[in-house]
């Protein structure tokens, strides 16, 4: 009996997916929960799960191709069985940012299935005389797919290494970034990838695909429907810093509490959005509605080894600056370990983009539609500053801060920033109530 599994609802509101990687081939035995596709929607990258037993008879798509809900997917031949088999679900693989602007998600393109590493090559004959691969550390059998998110998938094969020769620290044998990292600075014997040693062609087209075709597109979106107005201005961070420092050490004995400059920005972003709610909004150009929120959720823009991802910390507003630290560091580990669902990656209505320590002097940000407002941090610098009668030594940094034009005039812009820059120059305002 040929079952004909259709593509399923990989979430709300979602109706076509693009197909990114095939996880087995015709002719493969699948079991029910054997990962058969990995697809991508406008808010992550899910794994499709078999719901049945059998053997793979027709693959329906290419990777690249979009597919409606609902469309033909794969064809399974599972025997005699006339049983109609349970509705087949989406197991959550790796998320995707919720929207784009300067920080969307810049994930690399997802490469075609690799061939396993021990693969002989030359006719069957001289194939019968290779001896047979050692067996991989892991404990995954040999020829068998290791269980591994699809960023560490991408990571291995950047470097060059068969995931099945790595050993899966990760629930039920996952390979995790985490022993990636132990295979390199230990050199373990992992297996190298067949056809890994490059090419005399110094061009290397690929095809995008995935998160990158999917940047792409909101950014060009972007960009040209958007009229962005960027506001730079230098904030003297010196009392923050001061304050910061100390804070550090008195909680020194709990290394993971360590402040940021970020929870200290979170804490102004929330007062300064609860006086111009206008700012902290979503504008829908094609319904003529702007939606101003009273949470404010912000979005933290997050490097992954799959690129920028933006999980978001919600209510802001409402949490103490130590519980802002914490759920800033929860959510974006997150993101980076590919742990993040859906909703801690969508649903913001401004984000912070920084780059920290390399964070230049000034950027341009991208807005984060439909937000109205990205705030910029670049890094600090110690400059000579005028201090009432004489050039003092102070820490600077600039917040470049963009805007859309079209719901917040160059007025309100600077009045916004002006209040993040008053409240991070004086910072005792920060833990004020009025």
């Amino acid at each position: 009996m040929t079952y004909t599994m259709r593509l399923p609802d990989v979430g709300e509101g979602v109706a076509e997916a693009e197909l990114i990687e095939w996880l087995v081939a015709v002719g493969d035995e699948v079991t029910p929960d054997s990962a058969l596709v990995e697809v991508l929607t406008d808010k992550a990258t899910v794994e499709v799960s078999c719901p049945v037993s059998g053997v793979v008879t027709a693959l329906h798509g290419e990777p690249g191709d979009t597919l409606a809900v609902g469309s033909d997917l794969i064809e399974i031949d599972t025997g005699d069985s006339p049983t109609a088999p349970p509705d087949p679900e989406v197991e959550p693989a790796e998320p995707d940012v919720d929207a784009g602007g300067d920080t969307s998600d810049a994930g690399t393109p997802l490469d075609p299935p690799v061939p396993p590493a021990d693969a002989p090559e030359g006719d069957s004959e001289s194939a019968t005389e290779l001896p047979a691969p050692p067996p991989a550390p892991s404990g995954h059998p040999a020829g068998a797919r290791a269980s591994a998110a699809p960023a560490v998938r991408r990571r291995a094969r950047g470097l060059g290494v068969d995931l099945g020769s790595v050993p899966g620290t990760g629930p039920d044998g996952r390979v995790v970034h985490a022993d990636l990292d132990r295979m390199i600075a230990g050199g373990s014997g992992a297996r190298p990838l067949a056809g890994g040693t490059g090419s005399a062609d110094d061009r290397h087209p690929e095809p995008v695909r995935g998160i990158r075709r999917r940047i792409a597109e909101r950014l060009t979106a972007a960009w040209t429907e958007i009229p962005h107005i960027t506001y730079v201005e230098s904030v003297d961070v010196t009392e923050l810093e001061r304050l910061r420092a100390e804070l550090n050490r008195q909680g020194e004995q709990h290394a993971a509490d360590r402040l940021t400059m970020l929870p200290f920005l979170a804490v102004a972003l929330a007062i300064a959005c609860s006086e111009q709610p206008t700012i902290n909004a979503h504008y829908d150009h094609a319904e003529q509605v702007l939606t101003r929120f009273d949470g404010v959720h912000i979005g933290i823009a997050t490097q992954t080894d799959g690129g920028l991802l933006v999980p978001v910390v919600r209510h802001a507003e409402a949490r103490r600056l130590r519980d802002l630290a914490a759920e800033i560091a929860r959510v974006t580990e997150a993101a980076r370990d590919g742990s993040a669902t859906r909703d801690e990656l969508s649903g913001s209505t401004i984000t912070i983009t920084s780059l920290g320590a390399i964070g230049g002097v000034t950027t341009t940000p991208i807005l984060n539609a439909p937000e109205v407002a990205i705030v910029g941090v670049n890094k600090i610098e110690t400059r000579p500053v005028w201090h009432g009668d004489r050039f003092e030594p102070r820490q600077v940094l600039n917040l470049s801060s963009s805007f859309d034009h079209r719901m917040v005039d160059g007025w309100d812009a600077a009045t916004f920033v002006q209040r993040i820059k008053t409240l991070l120059e004086t910072p005792a305002l920060l833990f004020v109530d009025d």
